[in-house]
Parts: C-alpha cells; structure tokens; sequence
C-alpha cells in the first residue's frame, strides 16, 4: 500500500500541470533568478555544559562543534506551469570533515480552473507559511519554518496538495501535507495532515481562521490577528488549541538511576494551548522596535525540567566520584549525554520574552535582539549588520547564549556562534 501513496501526488501533479499550460499558453516566458553565497561559521563550544561534562567523562562522546565555511548557490523558476527552487551546498568544517547537499527547496505544479480564476491549485514540494509573529509561529502548521535563524535561509519545503480560493478581502486554503506519510507514523512537521486557512481583511485588521487534523496528534484549532493601528505602531497576536502534540517523556520510576537506555522517549502528548503577543513600532527615520512574549503548552512544564535540572547534577556528581572504573564512568556520561535529547523542541521553556531594535540607515542595517526565559533566566542575545547594494550583500552576526549555570539555554553545546556572509543575486 505505501508504494501506491504517491499516486495522489503525481496525478495532481500532472493535472496542475496541464491546467497551468494551458492558462499560460498566452505567456511561455519562464521567469528566474538566483544567488550565490559565501560564509563562515565560527562556533565556540560550552565548556560547562552537561555535554562537556559527558565529554570529560568519556573522551570523543559528545561531537565536537566545529566552526566552517559554506559556499551555497540557489536558483529559482517558474514558467509553464512549474516553480523549483534549487538549493547547492558544500561546507567544509575544522578537521577535514564536510557535507554536500543537493535538494529542491520548491518543486511544485500550479494552475487554475479554466473560467475559475479565484481557484488555484498546487501540487508538489511547496513553502507555505502561515500566521503572524516574528519570533515564533503557534498556527504554522503546514510549514513548522524553524525561526530566528541566525542567518536566514529559505526553508525546505513539504510534500502537499493544496486548493486556494481568492477574493477581494477574503481568502481560503485547504491543504494535504505530507500525502505520501499517510499510515505512516511521523513526527512535527513530516506528520500527515489536513489544513485548513480562511483569511479576511477588514480595514486596517487582518484576520486568520485556521484548523488542523494531523493523522495522530488530530485535531487542532487556531485564530490570529494583525491590526495597522497608526503609521507606525502594529499589534498582532495568535492563539492555538491542540488535542496532541509531540515531545518527550522519561520513561517512569527513573528518578537519578543510571540506566543502560535513553529514558527519554517520543511521546504523543495531551491537549495544550499556545499563543503570541506583540507589537512593532517604526518611527520616520526607519528605527524599529520589535517585542513579543508567547507561551507553548506543548513544551516540558517547569516542574519536569526541575526533574531533569535534579537528575542532570546527580549524574555530574556521580561522575566526580574518586576511582570509579572506566566502565562506570563510560555509563554515567552516556546518561548524561542522552540528558539532551529533549533540547530537540520549537521551544524549551514554556513561557518567552522577544525585544529586536533595528535600523535601516541607507543601506546600513545594524540589529539587536534579545531572547529571554523568565522561568530560569535564560538568554540568547544576538547582533548583526547587513549591508545591501545593488546585487550584493554582506552580512554579519554573533549570537551568545547565557544566563545563570541552572538555565536551560546556559547549558547547549554551544556558547557561541557566528557568521561573516556575501551574497550576490542574479
């Protein structure tokens, strides 16, 4: 049955196709552009972390954080039909190691119903994106684009099907994503889904209806709202109800134990809620102040990360202990090592606070954000400057994550990171 599960998928390929040519049989032009970019990465490890520690314990455990250099081009089309988008990467990393990559970001088929043009449809590897906010997203349920990357970069798409409806201030999207993981358990974004987006515009407010039913997390519901309020203030905020979502559990009756398995594994969790709030504000010499604060049910509660804070100093004093054997000491840092698997969430702390300054200044943009957990004051502070020409572009950034020894976001394998960046569009 699964190899029949792309059928679907090719048919409405084929189908947009041909509905596309023929709408665009007037107009054969194909449009593209594209860019070739150069940067380096430089990264500095935590040296306190529990990472660090498990690496003390047992040498060569915990990979090493490696700063490189990347030269990427991508390329962009569409014409007859056909969009793609071509993403070439080769990076080379300290030590000799390196990694290519080859993929399409977009590859998809779109057309209109002949005599209907308010109706589109798609089919294919496709970005869509929705919802309002900066830092974080709680109804991108299609796309699930991981945010404030250091440096930004277009996101892969997902495999999907999808219908629009356009009118003059509404609009409507239904959506199948990943329709070739049907009965077959996936996770986040790689889930099996229908979606479901209704957009209007009323005046200087814009507003979002969405819903969800994933094949095992089911059934979600959404609404988010951005309003124009003067020239230069913005409000905006999202809320979302899920039935399930995915994360992770320790397995019961663990407590400090050193175990021979990862106790922490995948696990469906029950109902949450998420929402955002925010605001932006631009005067007449283009500085703007950007603050949100958003809560995510679908993160660990505060209590499970004392557990884990409890759990994760017990191990490290384990470890101290005097003459333990090289086996002993090989157990406790694998324990310690398998600590971060739930460090791989949209967001570790429940609640978070967001503030980003910027300015453009000619074709200066220097900017200054802030990321803050109020539960363990953690931070991650970032800076950057960009410069824009014509067709080229240096970038510039730092990140540092920090907060006291106990924070979460104190405690990731990586102290710090950066980049020095060039892009040249075509």
């Amino acid at each position: 049955m699964r190899s029949l599960s792309w059928l679907p998928v090719a048919a409405a390929v084929l189908g947009c196709a041909a509905l596309a040519q023929a709408e665009e049989a007037a107009r054969p032009a194909v449009e593209w552009s594209g860019e070739v970019r150069s940067h380096l990465d430089p990264r500095s490890a935590n040296g306190s972390g529990l990472l660090a520690e498990a690496d003390r314990l047992s040498p060569g455990l915990a990979p090493a954080q490696r700063s490189g250099a990347t030269l990427e081009a991508g390329v962009r089309g569409h014409g007859h039909g056909l969009s793609a988008d071509l993403l070439l990467r080769t990076q080379r990393f300290e030590g000799g190691a390196h990694d290519d990559t080859a993929r399409f970001n977009e590859l998809y088929a779109s057309g209109g119903l002949p005599g209907a043009p308010s109706w589109q449809f798609s089919a294919g590897k496709k970005i869509v994106a929705w919802d309002v906010g900066y830092g974080w997203r709680p109804n991108d349920v299609v796309e699930q684009e991981e945010r404030r990357t250091l440096l930004s970069t277009t996101p892969e798409g997902r495999p999907l099907l999808q219908l629009e409806q356009f009118g003059a201030e509404t609009a409507w999207s239904l959506v199948w994503a990943n329709p070739t993981h049907l009965n077959t358990p996936r996770r986040g974004a790689d889930e099996s889904a229908l979606a479901l987006r209704y957009y209007r515009r009323d005046g200087a407010v814009d507003w979002h209806g969405f819903a969800r039913f994933g094949e095992h997390t089911h059934a979600s519901i959404g609404a988010a709202a951005a309003w124009v309020a003067t020239e230069s203030l913005e409000l905006h905020g999202s809320w979302r109800f899920t039935q399930h979502a995915d994360g992770w559990a320790m397995a019961p009756g663990i407590g400090n134990a050193v175990v021979t398995a990862n106790p922490w594994q995948p696990a469906r969790l029950g109902a949450a809620s998420q929402w955002l709030v925010g605001l932006s504000w631009t005067n007449a010499d283009q500085l703007s102040v950007l603050a949100e604060a958003w809560h995510d049910g679908t993160a660990l509660p505060d209590s499970a990360w004392d557990a884990w804070n409890t759990r994760t100093r017990a191990l490290a004093a384990a470890g101290a202990l005097p003459g333990l054997p090289a086996p002993a000491l090989a157990g406790i840092a694998g324990n310690l090592a398998w600590q971060a698997t739930p460090w791989d969430a949209v967001n570790l702390r429940r609640d978070n606070l967001f503030m980003r300054l910027s300015w453009q200044h000619d074709a200066w943009q220097p900017a200054l954000d802030l990321l803050y957990t109020p539960a363990d004051a953690g931070r991650v502070v970032t800076a950057s400057l960009a410069w824009q020409g014509d067709r080229l572009r240096i970038e510039a950034g730092w990140r540092r994550y920090g907060g006291p020894s106990g924070a979460l976001l104190a405690q990731l394998p990586l102290r710090a990171l950066g980049y020095l960046s060039g892009t040249w569009t075509f």
